[in-house]
């Protein structure tokens, strides 16, 4: 008879957890530990923090002989108990929305590193906010759910998609440790996933850029259909794309055959 892992020993002391914000806080230390591994943290560098919750992973950075550590904490509760635990002049605590706040703030350092658990609820909004703000990052390792982690990294199959061209186009990626929700109170009903990241040096070149991600989108609306049917719904002129590339499917494509096949596209358009 298997038993329940008993989480008693991971409860948490302070304010309510909010289920809205998705709320669960890690409680294994060797997960901090990996992510802290990962990165180089040094006294000229930079942290930022988003959802600090209880202080588990603020704690072991401020070990860490960083330049300072920002953190943002939509939960006014929790903002107010880590200020009070940690009394460090390299922490700076903004009790605000890390969606709508004033990212402006990041130029004053301009290589900053990322370290935080996300809230799984809105880690995709997150993600495309650090694209906005992407000159401002070096490197990072983020904890999101396995399901999303897979979405991001792949690059054929199940789970490609535009979403992963795209994150690709801007960073890259490294899948590290594979998390069991028992690493959190209260426990996911998921796994989770740490990812190592960094924004690309060199970005390919890509004509028309916005045209090319809208094409990407059509190209991927219905992954079952045949490149044909989705393009051809989405109105796009295939006179010049030669048949046998229009019998596959978007998810069979890399990132450099799906480039070539708009320049086709965008230069039967243009004829």
């Amino acid at each position: 008879m298997k038993h329940k892992k008993n989480n008693k020993q991971h409860a948490i002391e302070g304010p309510r957890l909010k289920k809205s914000l998705g709320q669960h806080f890690l409680r294994e230390q060797h997960v901090v530990d990996t992510m802290l591994a990962r990165v180089q943290l040094n006294q000229e560098t930079a942290v930022f923090e988003i959802g600090c919750g209880d202080g588990f992973l603020t704690k072991s950075i401020l070990q860490q002989p960083v330049k300072e550590l920002w953190v943002f904490e939509i939960d006014e509760h929790w903002a107010q108990v880590v200020r009070e635990q940690y009394a460090d002049k390299r922490l700076t605590i903004f009790n605000e929305d890390f969606l709508v706040s004033d990212l402006t703030r990041l130029e004053r350092n301009k290589s900053w590193v990322l370290l935080a658990n996300l809230p799984y609820n809105i880690t995709f909004p997150i993600l495309y906010r650090l694209v906005q703000q992407v000159h401002l990052l070096r490197e990072g390792v983020i904890m999101v759910q396995e399901e999303v982690a897979q979405k991001i990294v792949a690059s054929e199959g199940r789970g490609y998609g535009v979403t992963s061209l795209f994150f690709q186009h801007i960073f890259e990626w490294e899948l590290l440790v594979k998390i069991s929700p028992n690493a959190f109170f209260p426990p996911p009903a998921i796994f989770s996933r740490l990812l190592y990241f960094k924004p690309r040096m060199v970005l390919d070149q890509i004509p028309d850029e916005s045209g090319f991600w809208k094409f990407a989108k059509a190209c991927f609306a219905q992954p079952r259909r045949m490149l044909r049917n989705n393009l051809a719904y989405a109105g796009y002129d295939l006179k010049r794309v030669p048949q046998d590339l229009l019998l596959l499917r978007a998810q069979q494509m890399s990132k450099s055959d799906l480039i070539s096949l708009w320049n086709l596209i965008r230069s039967g358009e243009q004829s």
